[in-house]
């Protein structure tokens, strides 16, 4: 029963040493001198806050993608230990002892030094040689940009590891297709790869192209393997549904994941608030949420409320009153109706407060029980501290003739009656007899007499002039089928009003509310506003010293520069290395005419190289031309500030490609050894020129050693690059 224990337990394994040494030389490119320079390089200070922030638990909303990336990034902080204390104000800012740089720096140079080892296997898994294998991995190896960007707390290394983990996964879990459907080692690389998609769209959007290009990849596999009769119905189906799995919908799981991490992580109010709705910001600890939190959830007549305008455009504003007046004539001889101003105020005051009247009653107070206020109910909005109502009628706007003017009504005894009564419109209703509740309900006021809709203007920078202290302007807009959201406001702060004297509603509304009732929102909904805001909320785009067009990008016609030593003329710039930027374009063009040639001349009936060459052949051009293509002709149709770094996904799959189209060549045009002894000693003496220049701009990539004026101005090879030199 124990014979087996009579002979001893042998673990036998193959280990790729091309592998292990290319690993090992991607990580000491990457990994040496990694806190070196220990100050703010370029985007650092962008990146830096999140980190900080993250560390702080503190809300943000970064507008340029989805937070995984920035979540990895802070994980290399918290395994530092950072504390989150430091002002990311100045590239170039030398750091505290308190920022640990290096583990801040280490994921973003681990994943640029995995994808050495990455760009080999998946020459391999395309099925062209280890030589030419090798030659993808020491271009990656040996590329400056690639190096420069591993090197530092920015995401672009993280993005490009997660594309190729994606491509590498893919194909091996299509190689595996052939012989082994559904095994282990089939799935483990099919789920892979949907997980790797996901991550990469998580760290950047441009992930979102590669992910797409795989789709399409494997949607076309699918399609031969519909035509394909070995396969019955059901074994067709199962593939489907497998893909379908993996492919579509973990992906989207995990993306799920990553917010739900970041708003779990993300608990506390920050500067951020203001652009999320009250509810967003009633659900965050601190800020709103101590103004908020148990409110009476129901809005009642007699209830004081202040309204926030939905939009939060240019600035977030409340529906705000004050005594004086609308001039009597405009600064262009148009006539007003001289009654009390109403305009959206973008600073929380005690005149944003309102009281909803029920228009059969006089009081202004909450009865017991209280009587809540429907969908489709007529309101009157009360002034809380003037006690003049809120109106509109056929009067031009200030800023906005064409738009009714909003104001609270002053009785002058002319024939000019009161126009005070609203409807109540839920527009996130789930039925017609929805309660108004605080922060929860969108709500939309209808002017009965004109059916004008209480709107902020939407005139670009329609602040009243001077006599109305520079407010935002307030209009009765026709109603249309249209919806804007500078039409929907929301109760943001809410208390039941007990006080029917003028004097003792004032200091009501003076005094804190009071709490009630507490409102959470859900995950769903925290996710579906925060992507919302990602996606359309963005900066004012300015020209930017480095920016550079995407047809500057192919040639290298511009740089970046990352980083300046204050005294020395030590300096580190975003460069590539030319012979391979060179040899990129050269090997895409040569793809290009070669594959033209050959699909015209097959359907000729001419077969210029062997079947088993010709499908490595169009796979490699699917992956490689087709990923550089995708991750870089985009960018032409993008209204936005562009850098070099953008290019560097392209630029990868590009790489790939120069092995393949040498190998390529060596093989099937090199028929002569003649041919092939030349080929080789060319071949030799590029490769070292792309050593050569690696070497030669090394001092710009790493920031050592310090270069004279006279070594920076010989690497000045293109007159568009600005290399940094100090004045005498």
């Amino acid at each position: 029963m124990l014979g087996f224990l009579k002979k001893p337990v042998v673990v036998t394994a193959e280990i790729n040493m091309n592998l292990v040494a290319l690993t090992v030389m991607g990580l000491i490119s990457r990994l040496w001198g990694l806190s070196y320079p220990r100050a703010v390089v370029f985007d650092e200070v962008y990146y830096g806050q999140f980190v900080s922030l993250y560390m702080k638990r503190i809300f943000f909303v970064d507008d340029s993608g989805p937070p995984f990336g920035n979540m990895l990034l802070a994980l290399g902080g918290y395994l530092g230990g950072f504390d989150g204390n430091f002002l990311w104000n100045r590239i170039g800012a030398e750091y505290s002892i308190n920022v640990p740089v290096w583990s801040l720096r280490l994921l973003p140079a681990l994943a640029g030094a995995l994808c050495v080892p990455l760009a080999y296997q998946i020459l391999i898994e395309l099925q062209f040689s280890h030589c030419a294998a090798l030659g993808a991995a020491l271009l990656i190896l040996l590329e400056n940009s690639l190096v420069t960007q591993s090197r530092f707390m920015l995401l672009e290394s993280i993005l490009i590891f997660f594309i190729l983990l994606a491509v590498l996964s893919y194909l091996k879990f299509y190689n595996l297709q052939r012989h082994s459907s559904f095994s282990g080692s089939w799935w483990f690389w099919l789920l892979l790869t949907g997980v790797a998609c996901s991550c990469a769209v998580g760290v950047k959007y441009m992930g979102l192209f590669t992910y797409v290009l795989l789709l399409a990849i494997a949607g076309l596999h699918f399609w031969h393997m519909i035509g394909d009769q070995n396969f019955s119905n059901v074994s067709l189906m199962c593939h489907f549904l497998a893909r379908a799995l993996a492919l579509i919908i973990i992906p989207m799981a995990m993306y799920l994941s990553f917010f739900y991490v970041h708003l779990t992580l993300l608990y506390r109010s920050g500067p951020h608030d203001q652009i999320m709705t009250s509810a967003f910001q009633a659900s965050l600890e601190g800020g709103l949420a101590r103004i908020t939190q148990g409110q009476p959830l129901e809005v009642a007549y007699g209830s004081q409320i202040t309204l926030r305008n939905v939009l939060g455009k240019p600035l977030q504003c409340w529906l705000h009153s004050h005594t004086n007046t609308y001039p009597i004539r405009y600064e262009n001889g148009r006539g007003s109706s001289h009654q009390q101003q109403v305009t959206c105020y973008p600073f929380k005051d005690v005149n944003n407060w309102w009281i909803v009247k029920d228009p059969g009653m006089q009081q202004l107070v909450v009865s017991n029980p209280p009587r809540p206020v429907r969908h489709g109910h007529i309101v009157q909005l009360v002034h809380g501290i003037t006690t003049r109502y809120l109106n509109t009628h056929d009067v031009a706007a200030p800023l906005s003739p064409h738009s009714q003017e909003v104001s609270c009504y002053i009785d002058y005894n002319i024939s000019m009656p009161a126009q005070n009564l609203w409807r109540v419109e839920i527009l996130n209703r789930e039925s017609d007899t929805d309660v108004w509740k605080t922060i929860l309900s969108e709500v939309r006021f209808v002017h009965v007499n004109t059916s004008a809709v209480l709107k902020a203007s939407a005139v670009i920078g329609a602040s009243l002039p001077e006599w109305g202290y520079r407010q935002l302007e307030v209009v009765g807009e026709k109603l249309s089928k249209g919806y804007h959201q500078s039409m929907v406001w929301n109760v943001e702060e809410h208390r039941y009003g007990k006080s029917q004297e003028q004097k003792e509603r004032e200091v009501e509304l003076h005094s804190p509310t009071q709490m009630d009732i507490s409102k959470n929102l859900s995950f769903m909904a925290k996710f579906t506003e925060l992507q919302w805001k990602i996606l359309t909320l963005k900066n004012e785009d300015t020209e930017h010293k480095y920016s550079s067009s995407a047809l500057d990008w192919i040639t290298m016609d511009t740089n970046i520069a990352y980083w300046l030593h204050p005294t020395s003329g030590a300096q580190i710039h975003l460069l590539g290395n030319i012979v391979t930027w060179a040899s990129a374009n050269v090997a895409a063009l040569v793809y290009t005419c070669l594959s033209l040639w050959y699909l015209v001349r097959r359907r000729r009936k001419i077969y210029d190289i062997p079947e088993g060459a010709w499908q490595p052949w169009v796979s490699a051009g699917g992956i490689c031309v087709g990923g550089w293509a995708v991750n870089y002709l985009p960018f032409f149709l993008m209204e936005k500030t562009l850098f070099l770094y953008h290019y560097l996904p392209a630029l990868t799959f590009q790489i790939l490609l120069i092995p393949i189209v040498l190998q390529h060549l060596s093989d099937h045009l090199c028929r002569s050894l003649l041919l092939k002894s030349m080929f080789s000693a060319l071949l030799v003496a590029w490769f070292s020129s792309v050593y050569l220049v690696y070497s030669t701009f090394s001092p710009v990539t790493y920031g050592e050693p310090a270069l004279s004026v006279t070594e920076l101005k010989d690497l000045r090879w293109k007159d568009s690059w600005n290399i940094l030199i100090r004045k005498q």
